[in-house]
């Protein structure tokens, strides 16, 4: 072979070279193009972003059964502007009466004199707590909806008793907090230490959530389809009616619950329920078995707050609870 045809040779063989790599070139330009197109496209439509969020939120649905990952003790609630669910448990502490035992009380530890009460909370609060009611927890679990700043506890006040009002609203209002009542509709009288109807409208009007025991804090375990319908269903109904708010929580009387309860409270149209089962509230728990800290007369501030740290990991409810 002479030198030129040689010379030929590679130079067709350069051409076909530079023909490929111009080739990919603009096949690589052309694919760039596609793909920015389809991106403004998916931009310009809100129903596509909303179609994501939804089927994040039916991955992680409100409050799930069993447990999964937990998140660092102590982070703030989920943006709403995310809309992803939150994942961050939350403590509900347990009140009864704030008032000093009376002589003779069969029961004393459910009484926590004001001076206690209002020690308590400001422990709270320098330890970076926030109040918060369960519908927003709700929210948050659902759809990532803002708890605040600070670390989220629920409060919840039991039985509708007198002192709530008049001694723990107060202490409370000073902070720009917010509680929970579980009331029961026919409660003790304003005369024997009851709240009246006036003081639970005070209570909604300061921003309280108003949930429910029930009629007659009756054990309901131990009643008929007929009497757990009335203290579930039939309850919620005149609360609504009669306040014109939207109870979506119910509190078991005494903690006494069993699968019939349970199916009782869903049917109502309850969004959960709350234990006497000690430990944290979990978005992956079982809404309908959530924990609850009861709080005893005598526990010190300190007392309080190693409660909330001792807790955190309490296993999850039991599928029943009849008492200890």
């Amino acid at each position: 072979m002479d030198i030129d045809a040689l010379h030929a040779r590679r130079e067709d063989r350069r051409r076909t070279v530079r023909r490929r790599r111009r080739a990919v070139g603009l096949i690589v330009a052309l694919a760039a193009l596609v793909a920015a197109v389809v991106i403004l496209a998916g931009g310009s439509r809100g129903g596509s972003h909303s179609a994501r969020r939804d089927a994040n939120s039916a991955r992680i649905p409100a409050l799930a059964h069993g447990r999964g990952t937990r998140s660092p003790a102590g982070t703030a609630g989920t943006s709403a502007a995310g809309g992803r669910p939150g994942t961050e448990p939350v403590p509900i502490l347990m009140y009864h009466v704030i008032a000093a035992p009376p002589s003779g009380a069969p029961f004393p530890g459910l009484y926590v004199a004001p001076a206690e009460f209002a020690e308590q909370m400001l422990a709270l609060k320098q330890a970076g707590w926030r109040a918060v009611t369960l519908d927003q927890v709700e929210a948050n679990w659902r759809s990532g909806a803002s708890l605040g700043p600070g670390k989220p506890v629920v409060l919840t006040f039991d039985n509708g008793y007198q002192s709530q009002y008049t001694q723990a609203l107060p202490v409370l209002q000073r902070l720009g907090w917010v509680a929970d009542e579980n009331m029961q509709l026919s409660g003790l009288p304003p005369s024997q230490g009851g709240l009246g109807q006036q003081q639970i409208r005070g209570l909604v009007a300061a921003g309280w959530e108003l949930d429910t025991q029930g009629f007659s804090h009756a054990d309901l375990i131990r009643l008929d389809a007929q009497q757990l319908h009335y203290e579930v269903a039939v309850a919620r109904t005149a609360i609504q009616q009669r306040y014109h708010v939207p109870v979506n929580w119910f509190c078991y009387p005494s903690g006494h619950y069993d699968a019939t309860v349970i199916a009782a409270v869903k049917a109502a149209g309850y969004a959960g329920s709350t234990t006497v089962i000690p430990g944290w509230a979990h978005n992956t728990d079982d809404p309908y078995r959530l924990h609850r800290l009861r709080v005893l007369g005598g526990t010190s501030a300190r007392q309080l707050l190693g409660l909330l740290a001792a807790t955190r990991e309490d296993p999850p409810a039991p599928a029943s609870y009849g008492g200890a």
